[in-house]
């Protein structure tokens, strides 16, 4: 099965090229284009076909980790009967996803590459979207103070979230997930109004 008009070789060179730079990248917080391919195994002039330049590298491993974080946490619907069940979830998630995957301490404090930081933005962006639509949701079902704007409130609450996590992921020893991710959860609860709802 062909994917975006590469054939199932194509694909899978992708997926190794794709997989060897974001372990490169994880380790050494930059990629080169002659260690990915001396790495994956292949001709140093293949990643350029796939990639354009070193930049379309990066832009590609940006894209994939923000596409794996939107199916874990930021468009998953998570299950409960009240916003603040749901989102708590969420935030779970979101902590134990961004723990769990390599490029998080890398990717949370920025590359300094202008096409990756444009994809983190436009990432950002909308991912905002997707929270104010879930917080409108939170308003008009009653769970969540009305008098709040949900983006502007959403946008303090991924930035806090991304903040915080990018200071645990860098101290050693790393607190525990569940610990992060209960005072984020109060953060979230408390920005949202969900104790003013619930009290």
């Amino acid at each position: 099965m062909e994917q975006n008009g590469l054939s199932a070789r194509g694909s899978a060179t992708y997926r190794r090229l794709l997989e060897v730079a974001a372990r490169e990248l994880a380790e050494n917080g930059d990629v080169e284009v002659a260690t990915i391919a001396r790495r994956a195994g292949v001709s140093v002039g293949l990643p350029y076909r796939y990639f354009g330049t070193k930049s379309g590298m990066l832009r590609a491993v940006v894209t994939d980790f923000h596409d794996r974080l939107d199916e874990a946490v930021i468009a998953r619907e998570f299950v409960g009967d009240t916003w603040a069940e749901r989102e708590r979830a969420r935030v779970v998630a979101w902590v134990d996803h961004l723990y769990g995957d390599p490029l998080a301490p890398v990717l949370l404090g920025r590359l300094g590459d202008a096409d990756s930081d444009g994809v983190a933005t436009q990432r950002l962006h909308a991912a905002i979207r997707c929270g104010a639509r879930n917080v409108a949701r939170g308003q008009r079902d009653g769970d969540l103070h009305a008098g709040r704007d949900p983006e502007l409130l959403v946008a303090a609450v991924l930035g806090g979230v991304h903040t915080a996590v990018t200071v645990a992921l860098s101290r050693i020893p790393r607190p525990a997930p569940a610990d992060v991710a209960a005072q984020l959860w109060a953060f979230v609860a408390g920005a949202a109004g969900v104790a003013e709802r619930t009290s």
